[in-house]
């Protein structure tokens, strides 16, 4: 089996793997690298389960080849703690009961981080449509969008 080696940063270190040519990176980032954050909710790019960045933008790692992230900087949900401090996102989740089940939670957080990062005040429509990739099953959606404008509250110093 023919197999390519990818260098690439993620989460601020430097890694390097073997792939299959056809590997997605989100197979990569959980079977290679240990990174179980992301989740495969669909496999078609419909849930955002396994939403990652990949330079700065936000994706479904299940419609990306592990091959493309050659170079690349990856920022996935095990990145977004600091040590045992969690970011303010992680937090709030928590103390807003925004989460159940789990499947959802790793993508929903790298997505909202991604929009925090875009825009540190956004409003309730804001979230919801910048979150209109995740699919969640168990919560619906106005916890979440709570905790989301609570740790941008914070994060801003309101």
């Amino acid at each position: 089996m023919k197999t390519i080696p990818v260098s690439t940063r993620v989460n601020g270190d430097s890694v390097e793997f073997l792939c299959a040519p056809e590997e997605t990176l989100l197979d990569a980032l959980r079977n290679r690298l240990g990174l179980t954050g992301a989740k495969e909710g669909c496999g078609s790019g419909d849930c955002g389960a396994c939403s990652v960045l990949v330079d700065g933008r936000l994706v479904c790692a299940c419609l990306v080849l592990a091959a493309e992230a050659e170079g690349a900087e990856i920022a996935t949900v095990e990145g977004m703690a600091e040590g045992e401090r969690l970011h303010p996102l992680q937090r709030h989740f928590i103390d807003s009961a925004a989460l159940q089940c789990g499947v959802c939670t790793p993508g929903i957080l790298v997505a909202a981080k991604a929009l925090l990062d875009h825009n540190p005040d956004p409003s309730d429509e804001e979230v919801r449509y910048w979150l209109a990739g995740n699919l969640c099953r168990c919560t619906g959606y106005d916890k979440i969008v709570r905790a989301v404008q609570s740790a941008a509250a914070e994060m801003r110093g309101a």
